[in-house]
Formats: C-alpha cells, sequence, structure tokens
C-alpha cells in the first residue's frame, strides 16, 4: 500500500509539473552576463548552442523543485573519508575508569555543578545525593544564570524531572546502568527531541517540532542521562547569535560564546549542565570549547549517528561532546558511538580508553610550524603546554601539514551542501526571516552557493580526495599530532578528512580569556588522542577553573 502511495504522489506530482512550467527563454546576452559568474569565456557561436540545453537544463530545476524531500534524507553521493586500502581497526572495546571512593558532598550545593562525571557518578552511586536532586540543582543555576548567557533555548524541566526519578527508582533496586545513570546534561538545538521544539536557531524555524528522537539523545536515555535543555546554537550552526540574541562566555560576558555550539559551551563552562552535546563541521566544537575554556572532542566522521541531527553538510557534520574534561569526553562518547541503521554513514568501531596509558610510548609530532607562526594571545600558554609535554615525556617530531592544495576552493563544499539542505527555505523567502544579514552571514552564505557549479563542487572533491592520502600517509609514523587548535589550515584539513580532534584548556591570555591547545588522532583512534589529553590535565589545573560570577 504504501509503494501504491507513493507512485501516486510521483504522478501527480508529475502532472503538477508539466502544466505549471512554462518555456522560458534564455538569451545569449544572459549566458554572456552569467558567465563571469564562474570565470568562463565561450564565443558567441557556442553560446548560440548551449542556449536549448539551459533552457532544458532550466526546465528540470523547475520539476525537482515540485517534490518534497524529508530534511533528514541523505544524498545518493555519500562521503567515504577513507584512503585507499584502509581498514577499519580492531579496538577492543574497554572503558577503564573506577569510580572516586573519596567524593565529598560540598556544603555549598553550587560547587557541586562544577563536579567532573565519576564525582557526580559517584555521589549518585554511593546515595549521597539524588539524581532528582542534582537535576533540580541545575534546573535552578539554569533558570538563574540564562537570562545572562542566553545558552538554552529551551529548557526540558517535566522531561528532566521524570527521567531523574526514573533513574532514582532504578538505582534504588539496585539497575545500575553506568557512569552516566541521573547525570544531567544539554543538547545542541539542532538534535530533535520528540515533544519539544527543535529551533536550529534560526527563526524560519523558531516554532518547528520533529516527532522524532534522535539516535544519541535515546542512546544517552538508555544510559540513564538526564536532559535538562536544548542549548543554543548559532542560526543554522553558524556563529553565536541566535533569534533571540547572542549566547555569551562566562568567563567574559561582554564576549560572544563562538559557536555554533555556543550553547554547549557556555553551559559547561558555567556549571549549569554536567555535559553536553554540540555539533562540528568546520570548528563548531573546537572553537567554543577553546572561548569557554572547556574540553571539546569531535570523533571521527561516521563515529557517531547524526539522525535526527539538523545537517548542514552531509560529507562533513560530526556529533561531539563538550564536557570539563578529555576524560569526562572519553566517558560520555561510549554511551553515543556506533553504528546506526538511520545513518548510512556510520562505522561500528570499538573503543578503548584507559588514564593509566603510558603516554611516552606514543609516537607524536608538531606542527612546529603553525606554532612559530602563531601571532594570537594563544601563544605563550601554547609553548608552555609544549614545554609540559616534553617534561611528560613527549619527544616529538617537527612535521608539516600539506600546504600545496586550492585550500580557497574547499569552502565550496559546505556551502554547496548546506544550499540543498535548505534550498525550499532559501527560494521560499524564509531566508530573509533570519536575524543576521550580513556579508559573513548563514543567509548570505545560502543565497549565493546557488551560484556554485556543479563542476566545482565535484573538482573540490576530488581534490580532498588527494588530502585524505596525503593525511593518512603522515599517519602511519604517528599517533597523535600536536597543534594550535586555530594553527594555519589545521581545522580545514581535519575536518575535510574526518580526523578526530581534542581540544583542552592551556590557561587564560593577558586579557582572561581561555586559550587552548589541539591534539590530532588518526582515524578512529579518538582514545590515544583523550588518554594523552588527560595526562596534561592530570599535570595542570586549566580544566578546573571556574568563572567566579557563576559560583553562585
Amino acid at each position: 500500500m504504501l509503494k501504491i502511495n507513493y507512485i501516486l504522489i510521483a504522478i501527480v506530482c508529475s502532472i503538477l509539473c508539466s502544466c505549471s512550467t512554462t518555456k522560458q527563454q534564455i538569451s545569449s546576452k544572459d549566458v554572456h552576463i552569467a558567465q563571469r559568474l564562474y570565470g568562463l569565456d565561450f564565443s558567441d557561436q557556442y553560446v548560440d548552442t548551449m542556449r536549448t540545453y539551459l533552457e532544458r537544463n532550466l526546465k528540470g530545476y523547475d520539476s525537482l523543485r515540485h517534490y518534497s524531500i524529508p530534511h533528514e534524507t541523505f544524498p545518493a553521493l555519500i562521503f567515504d573519508h577513507h584512503p585507499r586500502g584502509f581498514k577499519l581497526p580492531k579496538i577492543e572495546d574497554s572503558l577503564n575508569i573506577n569510580l572516586p571512593t573519596d567524593v565529598i558532598l560540598s556544603e555549598d550545593r553550587n560547587e557541586i555543578a562544577f563536579y567532573t562525571i565519576p564525582e557526580l557518578a559517584a555521589l549518585i552511586r554511593s546515595k549521597k545525593i539524588s539524581s532528582l536532586k542534582l537535576t533540580q540543582l541545575y534546573l535552578s543555576r539554569l533558570k538563574k544564570h540564562n537570562s545572562t548567557l542566553e545558552c538554552a533555548i529551551t529548557i526540558t524541566e517535566e522531561l528532566a524531572l521524570t527521567q531523574a526519578k526514573k533513574a532514582d527508582e532504578e538505582i534504588a533496586k539496585g539497575l545500575y546502568r553506568g557512569l552516566l545513570h541521573g547525570i544531567p546534561y544539554g543538547t545542541k538545538d539542532l538534535m530533535s527531541v520528540s515533544g519539544y521544539k527543535t529551533t536550529w536557531g534560526a527563526m524560519p524555524y523558531k516554532n518547528q517540532e520533529i516527532d522524532h528522537t534522535a539516535t544519541v539523545i535515546r542512546k544517552l536515555e538508555d544510559a540513564g542521562a538526564v536532559l535538562i535543555a536544548k542549548l543554543s546554537s548559532g542560526a543554522l550552526a553558524r556563529g553565536d547569535v541566535w533569534f533571540d540574541g547572542e549566547t555569551k562566555s562566562p568567563w567574559d560576558t561582554l564576549q560572544g560564546a563562538s559557536g555554533s555550539s555556543a550553547g554547549s559551551g557556555s553551559a559547561t563552562a558555567a556549571g549549569l549542565v554536567g555535559f553536553s552535546l554540540g555539533t562540528e563541521t568546520l570548528g563548531s566544537i573546537t572553537s567554543p570549547s577553546t572561548r569557554n575554556g572547556v574540553s571539546g572532542l569531535r570523533p571521527t566522521y561516521g563515529r557517531v549517528s547524526r539522525d535526527g541531527v539538523m545537517s548542514l553538510s552531509w560529507s562533513m557534520d560530526k556529533v561531539g561532546l563538550i564536557c570539563r574534561s578529555a576524560q569526562d569526553c572519553a566517558i560520555v562518547f561510549d554511551a553515543i558511538r556506533g553504528n546506526d541503521s538511520l545513518d548510512v554513514t556510520t562505522q561500528d568501531v570499538g573503543f578503548s580508553y584507559s588514564p593509566d596509558v603510558n603516554i611516552d610510548e606514543l609516537k607524536v609530532a608538531f606542527l612546529n610550524n603553525e606554532i612559530s607562526e602563531d601571532t594570537s594571545k594563544m601563544k605563550t600558554n601554547l609553548l608552555v603546554a609544549i614545554k609540559l609535554l616534553d617534561s611528560l615525556g613527549i619527544k616529538g617530531d617537527s612535521i608539516a601539514l600539506p600546504s600545496n592544495y586550492p585550500f580557497d576552493g574547499f569552502d565550496i563544499i559546505l556551502r554547496a551542501e548546506a544550499a540543498a539542505m535548505f534550498d525550499d527555505m532559501v527560494r521560499a523567502g524564509k531566508v530573509d526571516m533570519m536575524v543576521q544579514q550580513s556579508k559573513r552571514s548563514r543567509a548570505n552564505s545560502l543565497r549565493q552557493a546557488r551560484f556554485i557549479p556543479a563542476v566545482e563542487y565535484l573538482q573540490a572533491n576530488r581534490y580532498r580526495r588527494l588530502l585524505i592520502e596525503e593525511i593518512n600517509d603522515l599517519f602511519d609514523d604517528y599517533d597523535v599530532i600536536v597543534s594550535p587548535t586555530f594553527g594555519g589550515k589545521q581545522l580545514v584539513i581535519t575536518n575535510l578528512t574526518g580526523h578526530p580532534v581534542v581540544t583542552v584548556p592551556t590557561g587564560f591570555d593577558d586579557e582572561g580569556h581561555p586559550t587552548s591547545i589541539t591534539f590530532i588522532g588518526n582515524l578512529y583512534q579518538e582514545g590515544v588522542i583523550l588518554a594523552l589529553a588527560n595526562a596534561f590535565q592530570q599535570a595542570t589545573e586549566h580544566h578546573l577553573k571556574r568563572p567566579e560570577y557563576f559560583m553562585d
């Protein structure tokens, strides 16, 4: 019956299409003018021969637009980030983290809000605090500080209290699901939760409700975690400005939280959630993690399901974490990773993490060119961090990332895919409703992306294939590459190739703003970079710092 209905719909659409489409005349002058957009210069003779084809193309475009595509539909061309001959690594599942036994329930309840996941888990497991009490604490803090930080779009209080009570009941009966059981968290509002709005941070979708709960949210529910808020995202995953304002950093409320996982970074740093989910396409986890002084993991492409998550670029989007520490990232990552039949890009590869790994046995390289050429205010702390790594036994080589690529052209991959995702919105004029309309806004990016030729999109992806192979060759010799977070083309390259990174704090600059360092890993080797990041954090206290204004 379902198949018959689809056939009937297709027939009706075809009839409507043939009735509504009128032949549009394209003149030679139109073609000559249009050529300037693409750097072409065909002669009058050849322009004249093209016009019939161009009119036919336009009719084809018009016919496509009469069909409705569900937003969760991936293109038939699926991005493969694996180099030639790559074999998925055989990694035994092992999360070697023990609950601490000496955690004291602070009399200052606001102190508890900044505890790590193992510390919170120890309190809940020992029944020193209930999930309900912990959830009420975080909800109270969210309500108090959200007007200042503008980090939460929707507080999911009813759901949170229900999940917290369930967690307490299960634990009382001896059913303990693990380290996340009863822990309150927030998710970037690109992820759908049935019964709540999923706004994507953008005015055209302000009242959107999706009757589906994203796989990653369901996995956390299975782990017993408690969802207390849908956190702000820059509109359609750009920046830190959404339809109701700019999300602020708790370290400087005159400064934006960076984006696009702005709310996740801000809320985690301010102790409004125990941890948070974010997404990254081109820096949207690493940048807010840096700005807000927290730890961020962007996993390997295809490691975490994107079912129920807004797509910006099907070939570049990754779901990841923003937490208080690298070890917290390991705990949450272990719960959300894995194959999902609803996301055709996912892979089922094991994950092994131990805080006791011998890091001095790791083969490490440093991007010394990017380090020496860093002119940012983060450089002083970066050099101190590298010196500390040396004292921990990390004696790395100096290497360079590939530079002989058309990096200015790679941006069209993201922009073309985003334009396809939001084509209906743009053609309907709803893009005009978005808050930001400047030259660098998402709205403007979506409009101009309609002028990207398919040929150039495919050419960029051919160069991308060469880049994937070359980066893979680098990791033949190394386990970890150490980089300034915003050094050179690191963010562009690793997001294009799908390699995992973890970004952790290195202190504060002379203006009191957080700084960071980034560890890059080989495909599916999140456990390695997280172990090195954890060792770094065990030797420092940067990740333990708390913004004073939000301590009450």
